[in-house]
């Protein structure tokens, strides 16, 4: 066997659960504040809901039933025996409490889901929704998935995220009052202006943060975006696949090697995709990857060292 160059999710689910487990993404229809005008209207410049490959027909019914169809789904194409149920598009917390409550508990009908994992914004999160959160950690494998993107103000007015690097420190440090909850962190690497140097800093901070998992995604345009009006005006560009490898590579050393990668590329229906076309070509993203590890004898982690807490 192989030895693993960093480590992946499917590493960990098979350490965790001793059987294949596949993660189930179900649109729960909550909100977003930086849509909905609470903090803006426009939303983040690269952000399209669609392009989470969720069947527009399908998001739009109830969610026991995404998860029903999900589950056979994963069944026969995967041959999966366990599932974690993903709350993905738009942000997941943001809601009252009580509706929270309702729309997560759904997962409990589902006696072969052993996991629930949250995404949504550092900036709508509080002790209250930890509280009910960390409620479920009794019985299922918890994660929280936290858009960071960058840590890099100016990148993040830049994008319009709507949030600061701070608010995504304050976010983790919360949750961390909670220990069985796990963190996971979204970056994107390719952001706008940005150098290698201000991308492998968001790399360090976030291994000296001992992140549980994160997330790493190469910047892709999206057709009915602000980034594809820049993108279409040359105010920006998209990385080759080898400037992507070689910068996803450094970014994995800079990773504090506990860190699970749960992704290390990115996923976009065909028709939706402006550029770069690589992104379509998954697999030959994850095998470039491998290779470039292999052949340089490079792991996750490498460059790793902690100095002090933030």
């Amino acid at each position: 066997m192989m030895e693993e160059r960093y480590y992946k999710f499917s590493q960990y689910l098979r350490r965790q659960f001793g059987i294949r487990v596949h993660k189930i993404s179900v649109n729960a229809g909550f909100s977003c504040p930086n849509k909905d005008g609470k903090i803006s209207k426009d939303g983040c410049i690269y952000c399209d809901n669609r392009s989470f490959n969720i069947d527009e027909r399908w998001s739009q019914r109830s969610i026991e039933t995404q998860i029903k169809e999900g589950i056979n789904l994963a069944k026969s194409r995967f041959k999966a025996k366990k599932f974690i149920i993903y709350f993905q598009p738009h942000t997941n917390t943001y809601g009252p409490l009580d509706l929270l409550k309702e729309r997560y508990d759904i997962v409990r009908r589902f006696e072969d889901v052993v996991g629930i994992s949250i995404g949504t914004r550092p900036d709508c999160i509080d002790e209250n929704v930890l509280e009910l959160i960390n409620s479920y950690t009794e019985d299922y494998d918890v994660w929280i998935e936290y858009g960071l993107q960058s840590i890099h103000n100016k990148t993040l007015k830049l994008i319009n995220r709507g949030h600061l690097y701070e608010d995504f420190l304050k976010a983790v440090l919360l949750t961390r009052k909670y220990p069985r909850i796990k963190i996971c962190a979204h970056v994107i690497i390719g952001l706008l202006y940005e150098t290698e140097e201000m991308i492998l800093e968001t790399a360090k901070v976030v291994g000296n943060l001992k992140i549980d998992g994160v997330k790493i995604h190469p910047l892709h345009i999206i057709k009915g975006t602000k980034l594809e009006e820049m993108f279409l005006q040359g105010l920006c560009r998209a990385l080759t696949l080898s400037e992507y490898i070689d910068l996803a590579i450094r970014f994995l050393e800079y990773l504090w090697p506990g860190t699970i990668i749960q992704r290390i590329s990115a996923d976009c229906p065909a028709e939706l995709l402006v550029a770069p076309l690589w992104i379509l070509e998954k697999n030959r993203v994850l095998e470039g990857i491998e290779k470039k590890l292999v052949a340089e004898d490079r792991y996750q982690g490498s460059r790793y060292t902690s100095w002090g807490h933030l």
